[in-house]
């Protein structure tokens, strides 16, 4: 992927980054690009919180993508940690390049580094191409959503 950088979210990644979120039909009718108020207001609170990682994966100043992954220290699973995989998109010109398994393996990766025992992520029913791409990655659809034993 060349010289692709995975970083943490600023707030002139913001415009791009709520593109990315209303370019579908789900995200187009939640996400209002036209007022980005409420987004950075959401980023404040997230960088504040250091259980919080909003990443974006940037490319020759770029972004083309992005997640957010959250550790969750616990008491079920022993006490695991365990963290949530949310909002992961890439830009529509990237799509098919393996820049989401890039991502998905960054916040796996991450999950490990911090302890967790356990990844999981929802995705809409209606996202049958993002199920398939889950289980590619290893994740198993159990309950309600996916989850990656570590």
């Amino acid at each position: 992927m060349g010289d692709l950088e995975i970083r943490r979210a600023g707030a002139d990644d913001v415009p791009a980054m709520v593109a990315m979120l209303a370019d579908d039909p789900l995200g187009a009718e939640r996400e209002s690009p036209d007022d980005l108020t409420p987004y950075l207001a959401a980023l404040d609170r997230l960088s504040a919180d250091p259980h919080q990682h909003l990443m974006v994966a940037v490319r020759e100043g770029r972004v083309i993508g992005t997640l957010q992954l959250t550790v969750i220290p616990g008491l079920s699973r022993k006490g695991a940690t365990r963290s949530i995989i949310e909002g992961v998109r890439v830009h529509a010109d990237e799509r098919g390049s393996g820049l989401g398994s890039l991502l998905i393996e960054w916040a796996v990766d991450e999950s490990r580094r911090q302890g967790c025992q356990l990844v999981q992520l929802t995705s809409d029913a209606t996202r049958t191409d993002a199920h398939r791409f889950y289980e590619r990655l290893g994740f198993t659809a159990s309950h309600v959503g996916f989850k990656l034993p570590l």
